[in-house]
């Protein structure tokens, strides 16, 4: 019997993570899914097996790195990952008022988004260098690629995100495993959701799916989507500082509290 391809994908509860659990799954798929929430993640899972694959759960906040790097450890020696992909995130930002985010909701940010992909990704890099195969895929967002003044936390968590990516990539690329940049924009999630503002260039999460999953089977280096979105946050961060800020200040938001 052929072995199964092995996909890891965190945040499979909802949004991209559960998005890109169903578009894997498939008969010559064992998908090992993690989440937080009990139900959701279920949820997720009972679709993956209704479309042929074998799937493993585990329930887990990707900041607790010592749980999560040991089932992660466990899960590749029963069935060496060809593909772990961190989607894991959260989103908090100022109040409707423009008070700041505060130290709690900041670090928050940070502990998930940033720590969280690292807790994801390091157990899995020796053992892929040691096979001399796999991918490791990392998401950003745009909002990594300038800061934006009302979600300042989600903002730096995702350029680290960001830079953590590529320079794996670079690091890893001599041994063999591919290392995917995904840089997203707006899409349809229960986070984007809590989104009070404009949203430029929204797209559907199918839409966001397809792309990044077209990206990662071609292991391409980076995933950006939509790029005009990209273009326009780079352009303000080449722009003079004040000018760049006075563009940024202008698409006002708010995040409404929620996970």
């Amino acid at each position: 019997m052929t072995a199964r391809r092995s996909i890891l994908v965190t945040g499979a509860s909802s949004g991209l993570g559960a998005g890109l659990a169903r578009h894997y799954a498939a008969a010559d798929v064992r998908l090992a899914l993690i989440g937080r929430d009990a139900a959701r993640l279920e949820a997720t899972a009972a679709d993956c097996r209704a479309a042929g694959a074998e799937v493993v759960t585990g329930l887990f906040d990707v900041a607790e790195a010592a749980p999560i790097g040991a089932w992660i450890a466990e899960q590749d020696a029963v069935a060496p990952f060809a593909i772990a992909i961190a989607a894991a995130g959260v989103s908090a930002g100022t109040s409707e008022a423009g008070a700041p985010e505060g130290h709690k909701l900041a670090t928050l940010q940070v502990r998930t988004n940033l720590l969280g992909t690292m807790n994801v990704m390091e157990p899995l890099i020796a053992p892929m260098i040691a096979r001399k195969a796999g991918q490791l895929v990392v998401v950003s967002s745009t909002a990594a690629l300038r800061g934006l003044p009302y979600s300042p936390g989600y903002s730096a968590s995702k350029a680290g995100v960001r830079a953590y990516g590529e320079a794996l990539r670079a690091l890893l690329a001599p041994a063999g495993v591919a290392v995917t940049v995904v840089v997203p924009g707006f899409f349809d999630t229960p986070m984007t959701d809590r989104w009070k503002g404009p949203t430029p260039f929204m797209t559907s999460l199918d839409t966001m799916v397809r792309v990044i999953t077209r990206g990662i089977d071609r292991r391409a280096a980076r995933v950006t989507h939509p790029r005009l979105l990209a273009l326009g946050q780079q352009a303000a961060d080449l722009m003079p500082a004040a000018i760049g800020d006075r563009i940024v200040r202008g698409f006002r938001f708010h995040i409404e509290p929620g996970a």
